[in-house]
C-alpha cells in the first residue's frame, strides 16, 4: 500500500497575502481522496521526533535557535516566513514524516510526503522558504542506522538543490543530482555532484530527452540501494517562481519515468513535493496530484 505523510499543521497559515500557497497541502489530499486514487489508509500522521536525526544534518546551535525562536532577524527574512513556533513544529513534523516514509520506501518500493523537499535548508541555516532539510535528514537517518549504504537525490525542481549540496558535499555516501533552472534562484548556486542547468523556457521534449539522457546512466554508475526524489511542479510554464516551458502534461511524463526506473531497478524511493507556485491553485493540484496516480499505476 502507498503510505503518504500528512499532518494538519502542513496548512499552518500565513500572513494575508503572503505568496506561498500552503492551502495546496489541504487541497491535495482531499483531491486524492476525492478521485480514488487514494483511500484514508493510505495517509499517515507524523510528529515531533527526537532531535537526533535533525542533529544528524544541521548544527546544534541554528536547531537550538529555531526552537527557541531566537534566530538573528537577518537570518530569518532569509527563510522569508515570520517565525513563529507552528512553523517549527510544522518543519520538524515534516522531517518527521520524510523519515517514516523512508522507512515505509524501505518495505513497499515507494512512500510520499505530501509536504517536503525543503532543499534551500543548509546546515547552519535556512532560505527561501525551508527551514530544515527533510530529505537529508532523510538519507543521513538510514545511513545511519545502516538501513542503505548508498542514496541518490535526485532533485527536479526547478531550483537548485543549494542547501542539499551543502550538506552532502563531502559526505560520499550521497549523491547529489539537481536538474533545475540556469537562470532561477538561487543565483549563487552551490556545487551538486551533478548539476544540469537547463535554459528558459525548455519545452518537454527537450526536458525529458535531457533527463532520460543522463538519470539511466548515473543510477547505473551510482549503483543505490535507496532514492529521494523532489518532484516539485515548479518547472511548469504557468509557474510564478520558474523559468522553464513544460506542460502538466510533461511534468507527468517526468514522474512516470522516474519512478517507472525505481520501479524496475528494485531501488526504493521517497517522494516529497518540493514546489509550485502557479497562479491557478487547480494547475499546481493536478501537477502534484499525477505524482501519486503515477506512483499507484506502476508500483500497486
Amino acid at each position: 500500500m502507498l503510505k503518504i505523510a500528512y499532518h494538519p499543521i502542513y496548512t499552518h497559515p500565513l500572513p494575508k497575502g503572503h505568496r506561498f500557497p500552503m492551502i495546496k497541502y489541504e487541497l491535495l489530499p482531499e483531491q486524492l481522496l476525492h478521485e480514488g486514487t487514494c483511500v484514508q489508509d493510505n495517509f499517515f500522521e507524523p510528529q515531533i521526533p527526537d532531535s537526533t536525526p535533525i542533529l544528524a544534518v544541521h548544527s546544534k546551535a541554528y536547531y537550538q535557535s529555531l526552537i527557541e525562536l531566537s534566530l538573528d532577524p537577518k537570518a530569518a527574512r532569509k527563510i522569508g516566513f515570520p517565525l513563529s513556533k507552528e512553523l517549527v513544529d510544522r518543519e520538524v513534523i515534516i522531517a518527521d514524516g520524510t523519515i517514516k516514509a523512508s522507512i515505509y520506501a524501505l518495505k513497499h518500493g515507494i512512500a510520499m510526503n505530501i509536504a517536503g523537499g525543503t532543499h534551500h535548508a543548509y546546515t547552519d541555516h535556512g532560505e527561501a522558504f525551508c527551514l530544515l532539510n527533510d530529505q537529508a535528514i532523510g538519507a543521513r537517518y538510514l545511513l545511519r542506522k545502516d538501513l542503505v549504504k548508498k542514496v541518490l537525490i535526485v532533485d527536479l525542481d526547478v531550483h537548485q538543490g543549494n542547501g542539499t549540496a551543502e550538506i552532502f558535499k563531502n559526505d560520499t555516501s550521497v549523491f547529489t543530482f539537481s536538474m533545475h533552472g540556469a537562470n532561477n534562484y538561487p543565483f549563487k548556486k552551490e556545487k551538486s555532484d551533478l548539476d544540469i542547468e537547463l535554459p528558459n523556457q525548455i519545452d518537454d521534449r527537450a526536458y525529458l530527452k535531457t533527463l532520460k539522457d543522463i538519470l539511466p546512466k548515473l543510477i547505473k554508475d551510482q549503483n543505490p540501494d535507496f532514492i529521494y526524489y523532489l518532484c516539485g511542479v515548479d518547472i511548469l510554464t504557468t509557474d510564478k517562481l520558474g523559468k522553464l516551458g513544460c506542460t502538466v502534461a510533461g511534468c507527468a511524463a517526468r514522474d512516470r519515468f522516474v519512478l517507472q526506473l525505481c520501479k524496475d531497478q528494485n531501488i526504493p524511493v521517497m517522494c516529497a513535493m518540493g514546489g509550485g507556485y502557479s497562479p491557478d491553485i487547480k494547475t499546481i493540484i493536478e501537477a502534484h496530484a499525477n505524482t501519486f496516480r503515477v506512483a499507484q499505476d506502476i508500483f500497486f
